[in-house]
């Protein structure tokens, strides 16, 4: 099959204006957005992305976890579908392109396809996970590994925010419940194109990341018991202080992190004391220990040292310590085919680019598991995201979507 010309350039102005249009949906404090999973903002934003779908000739399906796939068809009805996407659910204090740059820069490849009459033997869907964030309801990637096959759907809708409201019932109540089963559909292969969340790129002056890998991660909960009492009368020595073993937790962590560098990561996002008084040890304190690395043994070593470690400091000060597991998945090997087809792309369009390993987690690691996957990362200015501030620039925005067209292109076959 014959690659696309490198003429062939999706509209980076309408590309800008869809992605401004969405940035008006549940709108940050800080020139961001807050459109966290299954709230009014979240179905607000469904609908104008179901809208734009529609006028752009997709017919719309919504599995059971709320994911939306919009079909352009193939000429070959027996073909499987090329899918493109990522996520339209931002962090509470998310920025404007996380996971949106994805599926409407999928939606510009496909409205130049339409511009151009293009068509292809394979049908193209075009894909919002639910729940990508995980920032709502833990873990992260929610839908789209019940989709794989590796997260069970009534325990994704027994998962709860902080205010005790579940995954099922808040997607009841905002109306995107769709009846098809989830993982029912088959995939020929999947592309998620995503802003790169960290500095590289744009620190080597690269203007596409053809992203190879993808670390593993565990989210580790930690559950810490220890007794309440008044901060100003308690003796140090009777204190049973689960915010003093938790503080212990967060250095231990650091240190099993920085014993196996290279390239592992470790940290602490989210605290929960409660009573969460001044005046007041801690009762009970949760918190979630994030560990990252593209290696299957030093993942593994992390967390059986990071646990062993957690147990002997909470029995030294006789705090309860319990540990759940509330997200994992395994380093990923991206396809060797598409990645060499997405550097070719940037090589045929012009565009400067790199290897890449993502450090975040994408719905692309579950889809991994159901077809040949990859990623297109686009750069942000100094590496900012989950934050209200990261930008991108449109010619930035551009450039990756010129790539994931000519990449889904020749994958999905030209007929005419």
């Amino acid at each position: 099959m014959s690659a696309p010309g490198e003429n062939l350039r999706t509209n980076s102005a309408r590309l800008w204006d869809s992605l401004m249009e969405m940035a008006k949906i549940g709108p940050g404090v800080a020139g961001g957005n807050n459109r966290q999973t299954l709230t009014d903002a979240d179905a607000e934003g469904r609908a104008l992305f179901q809208s734009w779908c529609e006028a752009a000739g997709m017919t719309m399906g919504v599995d059971r976890m709320g994911t939306m796939f919009a079909t352009r068809p193939g000429t070959d009805p027996e073909a499987l579908p090329v899918y493109i996407g990522s996520h339209l659910d931002t962090q509470p204090t998310g920025g404007k392109f996380d996971g949106v740059l994805g599926v409407l820069g999928g939606l510009e490849a496909i409205r130049t396809m339409n511009d151009l009459g293009i068509r292809t033997k394979h049908p193209i869907v075009l894909t919002n996970w639910a729940n990508e964030e995980g920032a709502r309801f833990a873990p992260a990637m929610l839908a789209s590994g019940v989709f794989a096959g590796e997260i069970d759907l009534d325990y994704a809708y027994s998962r709860k925010d902080l205010d005790g409201k579940s995954y099922g019932a808040e997607l009841e109540r905002i109306g995107w419940k769709g009846d098809e089963e989830v993982g029912a559909r088959k995939m020929h292969a999947y592309f998620e194109y995503h802003i790169e969340q960290g500095p590289i790129l744009e620190a080597e002056e690269k203007q596409i990341g053809v992203v190879t890998h993808v670390q593993g991660l565990w989210w580790l909960e930690f559950t810490l018991t220890g007794k309440e009492a008044h901060t100003g009368s308690t003796p140090m020595r009777m204190r049973v202080n689960a915010g003093l073993a938790m503080a212990r937790i967060f250095e231990m962590v650091q240190e099993v992190t920085m014993s196996v560098q290279p390239d592992a990561v470790g940290g602490v996002g989210q605290v929960t004391f409660t009573p969460n008084s001044r005046n007041v040890l801690p009762g009970k304190v949760v918190f979630t220990v994030d560990i990252r690395t593209v290696e299957q043994a030093k993942l593994d070593h992390m967390r059986a040292e990071i646990e062993a470690r957690a147990a002997v400091i909470c029995d030294e000060l006789g705090v309860g310590c319990a540990i759940e597991a509330v997200g994992h998945f395994d380093p990923v090997t991206f396809d060797p085919a598409l990645v060499n087809r997405v550097r070719e792309a940037a090589d045929r369009l012009g565009y400067s680019h790199m290897d890449i390993v993502s450090g975040a987690g994408h719905d692309a690691c579950w889809a991994a598991k159901l077809a040949p996957t990859t990623m297109i990362f686009c750069p942000c200015v100094d590496g900012l995201s989950h934050n209200e501030a990261e930008e991108i620039s449109p010619d930035w925005a551009h450039a990756g979507a010129d790539v994931l067209l000519h990449a889904v292109l020749e994958t999905a076959e030209v007929t005419a």
